[in-house]
């Protein structure tokens, strides 16, 4: 390959682009700077894909973009709708390669109305994954507005490996690119109740972002552009398996305003890597390290994600190993008692052992909290996204 070659820029995909990008790009066609943020906008900030529709640009321009196909870059497949209103939506990318993303509403209006951390016993994913403490939980909105997190995928099946996640079954096939992370938003929004409002973003769907970085860094970029749709940073959180070089790039480029949310599943190299296998290139020690170093803004805190699994990580002992092992961090805890997934023979602990396994984090004065299941009904909770069309075999998962 020539140099030249090398060094020509690839295309930016239409639903990737920032303004700047619009603008380099419609220059050919007689296009303006101020052209490129009205494209911008059209596009992220008001979910209007059909090149017809943006009536303030010339008619050529509104040709030139037509010719994009835009609204056929990413459509909803299927949709299913939970019994607690939780939805999940298959997304179909031009390739016929498929993705699931969730809607998840919260609370209604006004200040959260959460316990105690201390105190609390189940909280929404909302809640879970975004809110910091009372102050940030601010009114926006009138009453009847019901906040909704979008929990979103980033790679087409997921090479980590996890035993207790459904995303891995089939390996991963491929990474997805930034348009195609902002796009399930764009057409998540489109599958909001009139109620309804988006609220968070949460990198919690299939895949694993950080092993997807610059896609999943740009999205982030795109999400919170202040002319697109705006959200804040420290609306965003993006979970991560322990992928430490990245978490250390993820700290820097954003100056630890995006949320970190850190799957960590045990307290102990030798359970946790039976339970996820990048334990053994990154173990607790160097993630450890990784977390003290975050950039974390004041006030704010990073979250540890942990599955209870029956016979496995959910003893009194291993929450005393837990406390011991985040002492000293600005951390809070997600309880989440596995879901089950076909592929899989483990199982939840009672929720006796689960408070149990709380409390013990309580009295070493933690905030901890209980993830409410959400939309299992649908196979929309918490570790159950799959991909379409594998085949799962069962594993009994001797540990």
């Amino acid at each position: 390959m020539s140099r030249a070659h090398a060094d020509r820029a690839v295309p930016v995909p239409p639903l990737a682009r920032t303004p700047e990008d619009w603008t380099e790009a419609i220059r050919p066609s007689g296009g303006k700077a101020f052209h490129g943020r009205q494209i911008f906008k059209w596009v992220q900030a008001r979910g209007i894909l059909d090149a017809e529709r943006m009536t303030d640009l010339p008619k050529d321009l509104r040709g030139s973009l037509a010719a994009l196909a835009m609204d056929q870059a990413l459509l909803v497949a299927e949709e299913r709708r939970s019994i607690d209103n939780t939805r999940k939506l298959l997304v179909r990318f031009g390739d016929g390669a498929t993705v699931e993303t969730v809607l998840i509403p919260g609370v209604t209006g006004g200040k959260t109305g959460l316990p105690s951390p201390v105190l609390a016993r189940e909280i929404d994913a909302d809640a879970a994954a975004a809110v910091e403490d009372e102050d940030d939980a601010d009114a926006d909105g009138p009453d009847e507005t019901v906040r909704v997190t979008q929990c979103i995928s980033t790679q087409v099946g997921c090479a980590m490996g996890c035993v207790f996640c459904a995303s891995g079954v089939a390996g991963l096939k491929r990474h997805l690119g930034a348009d195609e992370i902002v796009g399930q938003v764009l057409v998540g929004r489109t599958r909001l109740d009139p109620n309804e409002r988006l609220r968070n973003v949460v990198y919690m769907g299939m895949g694993e972002p950080l092993h997807n970085y610059d896609a999943t860094a740009r999205s982030l970029r795109l999400l919170t552009h202040r002319e697109g749709i705006g959200l804040s940073a420290r609306r965003v959180t993006v979970s991560t398996s322990g992928l430490v070089p990245e978490i250390a790039r993820l700290g820097a480029d954003f100056a630890g305003n995006i949320g970190l949310a850190i799957s960590l599943h045990a307290a102990d190299d030798e359970t946790r890597t039976r339970l996820m296998p990048i334990n053994k290139k990154y173990p607790l020690t160097v993630l450890m390290d990784a977390l003290r170093a975050y950039p974390l803004p004041r006030r704010r805190r990073i979250t540890i994600e942990y599955t209870l699994v029956a016979g496995r990580n959910d003893s009194g002992v291993e929450a005393k190993k837990l406390a011991k092992l985040l002492r000293g961090l600005p951390v809070k805890v997600n309880l989440i008692p596995m879901n089950p997934i076909a592929a899989s023979s483990l199982a939840p602990p009672g929720m006796r052992g689960v408070l149990e396994f709380q409390q013990i984090l309580c009295d070493a004065g933690y905030a901890c909290f209980i993830r409410k299941r959400r939309g299992d009904d649908v196979s929309a909770a918490c570790g159950q996204l799959a991909l379409l069309g594998a085949k799962p075999k069962v594993r009994v998962n001797r540990m």
